[in-house]
């Protein structure tokens, strides 16, 4: 394994890339492989890596390995405007 990770840095440094895009080359293709095999869980995706789930999905945007979530919380009268409509259907 050593003797691979060797080879691999000899041939990333042979061809001008530089450390950032090394990392990020790394890093996506980790966080790809790690969603495969957690079938897009991303908290156990997280654990696999060893890192914190908001990380997970904060890297996941920057690299562009999903879109952002923009879920937000209903304001308190929204959910009570939501609730008598149930209970008046």
């Amino acid at each position: 394994m050593k003797e691979k990770f060797e080879s691999l840095v000899d041939h990333l440094m042979g061809n001008g890339f530089f450390l950032e895009e090394a990392v990020e080359i790394l890093e996506k293709t980790l966080i790809g492989r790690a969603l495969e095999r957690t079938a897009g869980k991303r908290s156990a995706a997280a654990k696999l890596l060893g890192i914190h789930r908001n990380t997970l999905q904060r890297k996941m945007v920057d690299y562009a390995l999903a879109p952002a979530r923009t879920r937000r919380k209903p304001a308190r009268g929204e959910r009570l405007a939501a609730r008598k409509r149930r209970k008046s259907a």
